[in-house]
């Protein structure tokens, strides 16, 4: 079940960046187009409405913001300013790292429940008993959105999703982190498409003093190699 909700994530969030890339695309292209005197081109193009497009193009980013953030946390891509907690001992670290996702997962939640209480008061509810045949009472309607005329509570319904979604991420997280000790980790000097120097087969490619990230507990701490380092040179001497 958590690898159809990790590819439902990501086909989401990829679907969204793509159509809307090519909206605002077709969106220019046409915006220019018809300012072209091109006998019969210019008359087809100017016939043509697009004033729906940058409208939903902000709802599709607003999705996809709200998607990739949980993502995100999956994944480890969010950067953080961590220079006090990593440097602090491996327990330590250990009880900061959890109290951080434990926030975050009560943060996300709490965002959560105040949409969804949002939606519901916005149209949702009144929808959703139009639905099954009852009564409405004095429930509103809801408004709708300027352009395409959406109900604004379909809109509206990335931040309850999206945020409940995080708040689960955060706590996948920390369930694994509980039980092996690491984190999801996430290079951000990486480059696709870029050849890499190969690094030994159990070399750490994470293992990056650069206070990004808190360090999960497999990471030694700033020092920890050259003293042991130190201590093999020095043992060679002998």
């Amino acid at each position: 079940m958590l690898k159809i909700l990790d590819h439902i994530e990501e086909w989401l969030i990829t679907f969204l960046m793509g159509v809307a890339t090519i909206i605002i695309f077709v969106s220019v292209v046409h915006r220019y187009g018809s300012g072209l005197a091109i006998p019969g081109l210019q008359d087809w193009l100017l016939s043509l409405h697009f004033g729906w497009a940058q409208e939903l193009c902000i709802i599709m980013f607003v999705w996809m913001a709200k998607f990739g953030a949980a993502y995100g946390v999956r994944t480890g891509i969010h950067v953080g300013v961590d220079v006090l907690i990593n440097r602090l001992s491996a327990s330590n670290r250990a009880r900061f790292v959890v109290i951080g996702l434990g926030a975050g997962a009560l943060f996300t939640g709490i965002v959560g429940t105040l949409g969804l209480t949002f939606v519901l008061e916005n149209g949702a509810h009144y929808q959703f008993l139009t639905w099954f045949g009852m009564d409405t009472g004095d429930l509103y309607e809801g408004p709708t959105t300027p352009d395409l005329e959406w109900p604004t509570w379909i809109v509206y319904s990335a931040i309850p999703l999206g945020s409940y979604l995080m708040c689960f991420r955060f706590l996948q997280v920390m369930a694994a982190f509980l039980r092996t000790g690491e984190l999801p980790t996430h290079d951000h000097g990486h480059v696709e498409g870029i050849d890499e120097e190969h690094l030994p087969v159990d070399a750490n490619f994470y293992d990056m003093d650069d206070n990004l990230h808190p360090h999960d507990l497999t990471h030694k701490q700033l020092g920890e190699n050259g003293k042991k380092g130190g201590n093999r040179a020095r043992g060679d001497k002998q």
